[in-house]
């Protein structure tokens, strides 16, 4: 697997906004911001239960750029750049570089390093609840408001916990909404010029007609776990919603997720893909986040 650009660490996009992609549909709420900023501790939890124990120089498969302690201080400095901004009010312009703090501990103790992540996630929800979603903050190129910076957190950990458990080969569960957030969450930054609709890779998807359909199998009827994407010569339009499209992925969310983000392979028993699967890889080659 290719390594990715590095990604921001949305606020869904409405009807008609502007750049490459655009939401149409019946908006879903976001999960409300106490809850991100509880599944910030949450999933910085399950993480170190699945680090413990492992060796932590090992390379992490789908983020091959990284070691699993490299893993846990990239996750941990984000945590602290987006805690700092957030309580300064000051632009973190360098996020996990210049941050106090952000490198995380020297030498490499694993029980020291996991108290270092499960400390600044801690300080990182406490200081993004007292901060309320309606607050900004900029970090790096992107202004956002806290609510934007909340979910980023919680969906990044989403993402990364199950790149950990990939490198230890253990099992992954995550729950259902929070994995059709995390598929929402993408899809708007894909559309936001400011993030990553004005990439090379995103005006790429301009084209012939064409649709990928995402389908959760194993979730209630008021998730919404489905996902119509049409690509076209302006780019790309999204709704949640049932229809035929040139290439469908079915199976579990989890694990639907772990595809769109590039954490499992297409090919993977545990999901089903139909149609012109060339479809998905050349949109899952332009369209991820590390």
């Amino acid at each position: 697997m290719r390594p990715r650009r590095r990604g921001v660490i949305g606020e869904r996009q409405q009807r008609g906004i502007g750049g490459i992609g655009r939401y149409y549909g019946v908006p879903m709420t976001a999960l409300a911001h106490d809850r991100y900023c509880d599944e910030v501790v949450a999933q910085a939890g399950m993480l170190t239960d699945v680090l413990r124990g492992a060796d932590l120089s090992v390379t992490v498969p789908t983020c091959p750029d990284w070691t699993l302690a490299g893993l846990v201080r990239h996750i941990g400095g984000n945590l602290r750049s987006v805690e700092t901004a957030v309580r300064t009010g000051t632009p973190v312009e360098d996020p996990g570089g210049r941050v106090p703090g952000a490198a995380g501990p020297g030498g490499g103790d694993p029980a020291t390093l996991e108290a270092w992540l499960a400390g600044a996630a801690a300080r990182c929800a406490g200081t993004l609840r007292g901060a309320g979603p309606g607050g900004t903050a900029r970090i790096g190129a992107y202004e956002r408001s806290t609510a934007f910076w909340a979910r980023r957190a919680a969906n990044d950990l989403v993402v990364h916990r199950a790149d950990a458990a990939g490198a230890v080969h253990a099992g992954y569960t995550v729950a259902a909404e929070l994995a059709a957030d995390a598929i929402d969450e993408l899809l708007g930054m894909a559309g936001d010029p400011q993030i990553m609709g004005s990439s090379p890779g995103v005006a790429q998807l301009r084209g012939p007609p064409r649709s990928i359909h995402l389908h959760a199998t194993d979730t209630e009827p008021e998730l919404a776990a489905e996902w119509l994407i049409e690509l076209g010569p302006d780019g790309f339009t999204w709704r949640h919603g049932h229809g035929k499209a040139t290439a469908a992925v079915r199976g579990p969310v989890a694990d639907v997720m772990r595809v769109f983000y590039r954490r499992l392979p297409a090919g993977s028993e545990r999901v089903e893909v139909l149609g012109e699967a060339a479809l998905l890889d050349f949109w899952l080659e332009r369209v991820s986040l590390s």
